[in-house]
């Protein structure tokens, strides 16, 4: 076992443990005490179901709220739970719990698993995270009480209360309430806030919370000046928070504009619920699938921007998916870059290496031609519109988990297609390609120069 473990890289391994989880999801879900109803749910459902828990997507086949048992619901929480936290990293954190050494090998593990460039600090950073997670959860789920508590009594408010925080900050957006996710909810504005609250936090990434606490610690002791702090925040920070804000409110922005006077989506709100819908559609987008208008109404216009959005995605090192913000900031930095002649890509003072812009444009790439393959496949079996299509493909790779109710409509091979691209749009695609190759050398030999003409 520990020579097969070392002959894996650690891409190997973090994607095999995501495949292992989902086998084993799949298996408890399909035992009949897992259904309502108590018979056995058949395997490609259960599967489909389990890819799309620990994935954190959203995208169902059956019911969430009316299919499955308490016991069901129960082992897609922890499913969800252990997508958004990552394999290795929640694997790690029972290592910890029990005492066990972790070594220099669960090391590299978690830093691949968290995307970082270094292995210093690497169980403390994990440490934080669990801390982090629980808490906003909890705050997550304290304000959903003020709703569900009221509506469905006590236990039963409490468990919703639970279930839809977890669900939110892992971005998963599985919900219990219905057919209709948050529709009901449409114009309340605690739901609204308290849900955007959650998948904001959970997909903004975890090294830029710490950043932000930190800054508050020392703002609060009033050590330094706030443009000093300001200054003195991660790069990394700057790019996701300025990212995020430009697609959140330009998203929400857009989609007041396209879709205005539409009757179906928002046509009918007053200006204030238009914005707070707005904005909820602009939110949920970041790889959240929650709700709160229907997707399948929105007009054609609005919806690629949802799909641009979509494929962007949150950002690095926390629940969401897409290609992360970090990844889009830096190709637009590299093609100023181009355009004013510059050598390299440089942003708030501080050079950007070669090698990471060099990564995003692969991660970008890859992405795009799994996504075209995959809508390209998807229409070659499964009936209905390019548009509808291309958008449960695209939240599929996303892991979003919106749909133009095109899901429940699946034959097998399209519930097989969209199992697919969830698996590696929570990997990433770009993971697939290294995951077959393993051969670490590196060539020494250096071949001559010589340019093409390109654009």
């Amino acid at each position: 076992m520990k020579s097969i473990k070392k002959s894996l890289s650690t891409t190997q391994i973090i994607a095999l443990g995501f495949f292992v989880a989902i086998l084993i999801g799949t298996a408890l879900l399909m035992l009949p005490v897992s259904s309502a109803d108590g018979r056995v749910t058949p395997l490609i459902d259960s599967l489909f179901t389990a890819t799309t828990s620990i994935c954190v997507t959203g995208l169902v086949v059956v019911p969430t709220y009316l299919h499955w048992s308490a016991f069901g619901k129960v082992v897609i929480l922890l499913l969800i739970q252990l997508g958004g936290l990552g394999i290795i990293s929640f694997t790690t954190g029972i290592m910890m719990v029990i005492g066990r050494r972790i070594t220099l090998h669960d090391r590299i593990l978690l830093e691949d698993a968290l995307n970082l460039n270094t292995l210093s600090g690497l169980v403390a950073f994990l440490r934080k995270i669990f801390c982090g997670t629980f808490i906003i959860e909890g705050i997550g789920a304290l304000g959903y009480t003020f709703l569900f508590i009221p509506k469905y009594g006590l236990l039963r408010g409490i468990w919703y209360s639970i279930f839809h925080s977890v669900s939110a900050f892992c971005n998963a957006g599985i919900d219990l309430l219905g057919n209709n996710s948050l529709s009901n909810y449409l114009t309340n504005t605690w739901m609204n806030v308290v849900t955007m609250f959650l998948i904001i936090s959970g997909g903004i990434g975890f090294i830029v919370w710490w950043d932000l606490l930190d800054a508050f610690k020392n703002l609060m002791k009033k050590e330094k000046t706030f443009s000093f702090i300001v200054k003195k925040l991660r790069v990394h920070t700057k790019l996701v928070l300025i990212t995020t804000f430009i697609l959140l409110f330009g998203g929400m922005l857009l989609i007041l504009l396209f879709e205005y006077d539409n009757t179906a989506t928002i046509g009918n709100l007053d200006f204030y619920h238009k914005i707070l819908a707005s904005l909820f559609q602009s939110v949920t987008t970041r790889t959240a699938g929650f709700l709160t208008i229907s997707q399948s109404s929105l007009r054609p216009h609005t919806a690629l921007i949802c799909m641009f959005l979509m494929f962007i995605g949150g950002s690095s090192i926390g629940t969401a998916g897409g290609i992360k913000t970090t990844t889009f900031a830096l190709l637009v930095l590299n093609t100023i870059m181009i355009v004013k002649g510059q050598n390299h890509v440089t942003v708030f003072h501080k050079t950007i290496p070669h090698k990471t812009h060099q990564k995003a444009i692969a991660v970008t790439l890859v992405s795009f031609l799994v996504l075209g393959v995959a809508i390209i496949t998807m229409s070659c079996f499964e009936t209905g519109s390019l548009m509808d299509i291309a958008y449960e493909v695209t939240s599929a790779i996303a892991t979003v988990g919106l749909s133009r109710d095109f899901t429940p409509h699946l034959h097998l091979i399209g519930k097989t297609i969209i199992i697919i691209c969830m698996y590696l749009g929570r990997i990433g695609p770009l993971s697939l390609a290294i995951l077959f190759n393993n051969n670490t050398k590196r060539s020494l030999i250096a071949y001559p120069h010589e340019d093409v003409t390109v654009g």
